[in-house]
């Protein structure tokens, strides 16, 4: 299904019944790193699992920027008329979750996994990777990790929602970046998950499903 919103098209799919859950995936992928973890959590959600802009079947031609695609969220919510969400979001995806809950109070649960709030958040052998694929390819989704985000502490300060910070201990985003996110979130708990690396636990995974479950239900 789509929905029209800033002048763009996103794609997503609606599964389940229940508590609107939004699934919002990293940088370069689509809403189908979640497909596992639907099928566990629409038994208990309405889960919209979503394609952000220029991504997947979303249309986008400009600029990617992180601000832009949490106004996506807001408008996404406003358009469907959603009430007491929860919003879960994976790398670039929790970037947006940050971004998107502190100026949406209709956020009342929000879970990040591997977000960072500057791009010194990101482990240096990654953060070379995407410059040296930045130099060859130009893309504009590398580009967005180099120069962005610019999140203040201010912002996350301003948080209302009951928030969960996720990280793997072998995480590519820095465990005292993960910290300092759970540390200026008013309502945050910070896990660091023993084994797991960034998308270990969540892309093609029913382990996400199970810590969102757990943390929604435990209110």
């Amino acid at each position: 299904m789509f929905v029209h919103v800033n002048g763009l098209d996103l794609y997503y799919e609606k599964k389940g019944s229940g508590r609107p859950l939004l699934l919002i995936h990293g940088n370069g992928e689509d809403h189908t790193i979640f497909d596992e973890a639907v099928n566990e959590l629409k038994e208990q959600f309405t889960c919209y699992a979503l394609d952000t802009r220029g991504h997947g079947q979303s249309t986008f031609s400009g600029s990617l920027h992180y601000e832009d695609m949490a106004d996506d969220i807001t408008g996404f919510i406003d358009a469907l008329q959603l009430e007491d969400v929860i919003c879960y979001g994976f790398s670039d995806g929790g970037i947006t979750g940050l971004l998107a809950a502190s100026r949406c109070g209709r956020i009342r649960d929000l879970i990040v996994s591997g977000a960072n709030i500057t791009p010194d958040g990101v482990k240096g052998p990654l953060k070379a990777f995407i410059r040296l694929m930045y130099l060859f390819t130009r893309d504009d989704k590398m580009r967005l990790m180099l120069e962005e985000p610019q999140i203040p502490l201010e912002t996350l300060r301003s948080i209302k929602a009951r928030t969960l910070v996720l990280a793997g201990e072998k995480d590519l985003v820095s465990e005292i970046q993960t910290l300092t996110i759970g540390a200026n979130i008013p309502f945050a708990e910070t896990r660091i998950l023993k084994g797991e690396g960034h998308g270990s636990y969540i892309v093609h995974s029913t382990k996400i499903a199970f810590l969102i479950d757990e943390f929604v239900q435990n209110a």
